[in-house]
C-alpha cells in the first residue's frame, strides 16, 4: 500500500498535480543554493583569487579554468531559479539531485586539500539537496523506483 502511495505521489508530482504546496525549506534551499553558486561564479570571473588560499599564483590557466566553472555553477543556477518558478518539481528533484552530488565531491577535494573550514557548510548543503530533491521526485533516488519511473 505504501509503495503504490509512493507511485501515486511521484506520478502526481511529475504531471505537476501537486495536493500540497512546496515546503519552505526547500524554496529556501532552492533560492539560497543558487545564490551561493551564482556569487561563486562572478567571483570566479571577476576575482578568481578569492576561491583559492593566498599563496596560490592566479595565471592564464587558473583564467580559463575560472571561466568554465563560473559558466556551469551559473547555468546550474539559472536552472534551479527556472524550474523552481516554473514548478517542474520533478525536473527540481533531479538537478538538486545532480547538484548534491557535485557538492558531495566537492567535500571530497575540500578534506583531501585540507579546507576544513568550508567542507562541514558543503556537506550539509550538499545533503539538504539529495534530500530535497529525493522528496521533489516522489521516490528517494537511492530506490530502484526512481529510476524506472
Amino acid at each position: 500500500m505504501t509503495q503504490q502511495r509512493g507511485l501515486q505521489d511521484a506520478l502526481a508530482i511529475s504531471a505537476g498535480e501537486t495536493n500540497h504546496p512546496l515546503a519552505w525549506w526547500i524554496r529556501l534551499l532552492v533560492i539560497v543554493g543558487a545564490f551561493l553558486m551564482a556569487l561563486g561564479s562572478v567571483l570566479a570571473l571577476v576575482q578568481p583569487a578569492m576561491l583559492v588560499g593566498k599563496t596560490d599564483a592566479i595565471n592564464g590557466a587558473v583564467h580559463i579554468f575560472a571561466g568554465y566553472f563560473a559558466v556551469r555553477n551559473f547555468v546550474l543556477a539559472f536552472t534551479m531559479l527556472a524550474l523552481l518558478a516554473f514548478s517542474a518539481l520533478r525536473a527540481l528533484g533531479n538537478i538538486m539531485v545532480l547538484v548534491g552530488f557535485i557538492q558531495l565531491l566537492d567535500v571530497c577535494v575540500d578534506v583531501a586539500e585540507g579546507r576544513w573550514a568550508i567542507a562541514g557548510g558543503v556537506l550539509v548543503f550538499g545533503l539538504l539537496l539529495l534530500i530535497g530533491g529525493a522528496r521533489l521526485c516522489g521516490y528517494p533516488f537511492w530506490r530502484i523506483e526512481a529510476w524506472r519511473r
